[in-house]
């Protein structure tokens, strides 16, 4: 029932679109609590159902497109969205679909991506995919935040530094180290074509967590929300992931953001 006479929603409205992860661990539960975190009032489009825990993937149920949209065009005629953070999508081609249908409704919003080829308790997405449309989709974007092991499997015919290089000419980079084999933690971030600025950890206090990927994306994304200088923002985003890996011993962490 449509309700009239509604006061007008609050202005400091953030989007996820990404999947359901019943443990709560990734994905739009993750992004949420990261969301409130920082302050924001989370919103959420929903991808696909995955059936997992924190240690064990089984299956994932894709979203009709059609139904992502119509969750995106309701939550854009209600709130003024000008920052979305995107995480599992069925294919590049649904990815730029739903980038078209963002740019429509708001020209100037910024696009957060995580490029999530797998999961952390091992299914994979994307695996066969042709990656051609991966140059539109990401001139689409503000930035992407790959880890290691995604940012190679991107563009399989090119090395490591060729493929930064590459996408760096397209869009943003924040480029994940909790999976190098050497300066393990150490983050990248490359904007401005080609600038690189070295995020180092400031802890070695940490325990892997299930869902970081995703909290360093929707951090970054809350803090592209408050700040202009990008930089800025990056070095926030890895400072409140630190807090949450250091935050117990279990695969699941807690969102409390220490200023």
């Amino acid at each position: 029932m449509k309700k009239e006479n509604c006061s007008l929603p609050i202005d400091n409205c953030i989007v996820t679109i990404a999947g359901h992860d019943p443990s709560g661990g990734a994905g739009l539960t993750s992004d949420i609590k990261t969301f409130e975190a920082h302050g924001l009032y989370g919103l959420s489009v929903c991808t696909a159902i995955t059936i997992q825990n924190d240690i064990d993937f089984k299956a994932c149920i894709w979203t009709d497109v059609d139904i992502i949209i119509a969750q995106i065009e309701i939550l854009f005629k209600r709130f003024k969205i000008s920052v979305v953070k995107i995480g599992i999508i069925q294919s590049w081609q649904t990815l730029s679909v739903l980038l078209d249908k963002l740019y429509s409704l708001n020209s100037n919003i910024k696009v957060i991506l995580d490029p999530i080829i797998k999961a952390s308790a091992g299914f994979n997405f994307h695996e066969k995919e042709n990656q051609e449309i991966l140059n539109s989709v990401f001139k689409k974007c503000f930035i992407i935040t790959p880890n290691y092991e995604e940012i190679q499997l991107l563009y399989p015919n090119l090395n490591i530094q060729d493929t930064i290089e590459h996408i760096s000419n397209l869009t943003n980079i924040y480029l994940k180290g909790g999976h190098k084999t050497d300066k393990k933690g150490w983050d990248e971030l490359y904007y401005s074509k080609i600038v690189l600025v070295n995020l180092p950890p400031a802890t070695q206090n940490v325990s892997e967590k299930h869902g970081s990927g995703c909290v360093l994306s929707s951090a970054l994304a809350s803090n592209i929300f408050f700040k202009d200088n990008l930089e800025d923002a990056a070095r926030e985003a890895k400072y409140y992931t630190e807090q949450f890996l250091s935050s117990n011993s279990t695969l699941l962490g807690q969102h409390t953001y220490k200023k």
